[in-house]
């Protein structure tokens, strides 16, 4: 029986190739393939990537929703279960988080100690529509571990998580369990499974095809005529 999308691994050596690229590469690259609109498959920059200067994030989604602003909430808070699930996926993999809670501005999904830990079991990250702590904890304890997030709190809060394995939205972005995600300083996006391993060598196209437009830009005194022909060119070429 062939796997399901959310099933479906990619070879390893794909996995590496993607993080070559930055995610508007990336992105660029999926539209010559058609799967999809070119509106559809990316977070809203109401996320924050924390740790801009690492390398693109590449792993399979770990989802879960989780509450930790309701005062009443006092049953077991799920961590044990997170790090089977981390343990259990496909690596690389990133826990993916949904608020659920009433006050998201206040909500925390994790510092250092649940971080380093994750990590330590092949986490690659977090991507949370809610809040995160201890940034320069992690940056120490969890070297390379990145963290798309709303932005940072102090306190842990109360409750956790609720479920796990669970469509989930982030961003304006829908995630599915096992989902392929791609992220940097520039956001985060899904990368359809089928198109996956074709798609280092078309991102590498991306780059080669903008390259003759960024070197006439070094020239001087080039004519604004000259300009849009090559930029045209570009559009023209490229869409």
């Amino acid at each position: 029986m062939n796997p399901s999308r959310s099933e479906k691994t990619i070879p390893p050596d794909v996995i590496e190739a993607l993080k070559q690229y930055d995610s508007p590469t990336i992105m660029n690259a999926i539209e010559k393939f058609n799967v999809r609109h070119r509106i559809k498959g990316y977070v809203g920059f109401d996320l924050q990537c924390l740790f801009p200067h690492y390398s693109p994030m590449v792993g399979y989604a770990v989802t879960a929703i989780s509450d930790t602003t309701c005062p009443d909430r006092f049953e077991p808070d799920g961590f044990d279960e997170l790090l089977d699930r981390i343990n259990e996926a496909p690596k690389p993999c990133v826990y993916v988080v949904q608020n659920v809670g009433s006050e998201r501005n206040r909500s925390c999904f994790g510092g250092d100690m649940t971080f380093s830990t994750i990590q330590y079991l092949g986490a690659e990250g977090i991507v949370a529509d809610g809040g995160i702590r201890d940034r320069a904890g992690i940056a120490a304890h969890a070297p390379g571990f990145q963290v798309f997030c709303s932005g940072l709190v102090v306190s842990h809060g109360q409750g956790g998580i609720l479920d796990f394995n669970v469509t989930v939205s982030i961003g304006g972005l829908t995630i599915q369990p096992g989902d392929l995600l791609h992220g940097d300083e520039n956001g985060l996006l899904t990368i359809p499974k089928e198109i996956a391993n074709d798609l280092p060598a078309e991102a590498e196209k991306v780059v080669q095809a903008e390259k003759p437009l960024l070197e006439l830009l070094k020239q001087p005194g080039i004519s604004l005529g000259r300009l849009k022909q090559a930029l045209n060119h570009h559009s023209d070429e490229n869409h």
